[in-house]
């Protein structure tokens, strides 16, 4: 039991440093509510279980090819520009609960899944950390064990997913409309900070892609 807690704990610690989902979903929480900000955690949690996938179907090479980074890391530059943009104009309508029009839900849990999903960063992650579960759990368990570990992981990353949405969405309740502006404004700029690092990423992957590829042909 006590390393069932431990795994956990893992995925609490996994999911606890502060991105662009965690960014997303203090947006969502103080402008949308609970429901908006936990679609937004669990569209990511999927992507992570399909990442979880990839890796144990031994397939992660795939990913890691120049080609499928750069396109990742360029679609979630474009998915992060346009959700903090997005945050940003809407950020005065915080306070304004009677006018402002809630997103459609499905439109939060398609956020979040594509924020993750379009990361390069993710599978890098997870082959770091799922891998090293998946070598020591094959060392010393069974795949019975494998499955009640990664079964942790990923309660631990579904207990953070509620975590985030109930502290964002409280927000609400307890801060007045001008400190809920500013939160957007500052989730709109974490958001924007991020699709630029991602774009700057993207590029230089293409760059030395094509350096390598140029330098790869036989001088006749």
């Amino acid at each position: 039991m006590g390393i069932f807690i431990s795994y956990i704990l893992l995925g609490l610690s996994l999911a606890a440093p502060i991105g662009p989902v965690n960014a997303a979903q203090i947006d969502r929480g103080v402008r949308n509510g609970f429901l908006h900000s936990w679609l937004v955690g669990l569209g990511a949690v999927l992507a992570d279980i399909i990442y979880m996938l990839i890796v144990y179907l031994g397939v992660a090479h795939v990913i890691n090819t120049p080609f499928v980074k750069s396109f990742l890391w360029l679609f979630g530059c474009f998915i992060l520009l346009y959700t903090g943009i997005e945050s940003l104009t809407s950020s005065h309508k915080l306070g304004m609960s009677n006018e402002r029009k809630k997103e459609p839900l499905s439109q939060s849990f398609l956020s979040g899944f594509l924020m993750s999903i379009a990361n390069p960063l993710t599978i890098i992650f997870w082959l770091g950390i799922y891998g090293a579960v998946l070598a020591k759990t094959a060392a010393s368990y069974g795949t019975k064990d494998l499955f009640i570990f990664s079964s942790a992981i990923i309660i631990g990353l579904l207990l953070w997913d509620i975590t985030m949405a109930t502290v964002s969405s409280g927000f609400r309740k307890w801060l007045k409309a001008r400190t809920l502006s500013y939160i957007g404004v500052l989730s709109g700029i974490v958001l924007i900070g991020f699709g630029i690092y991602f774009g700057i990423q993207g590029v230089q992957e293409i760059l030395h892609f094509s350096f390598i590829h140029l330098f790869s042909f036989p001088y006749a």
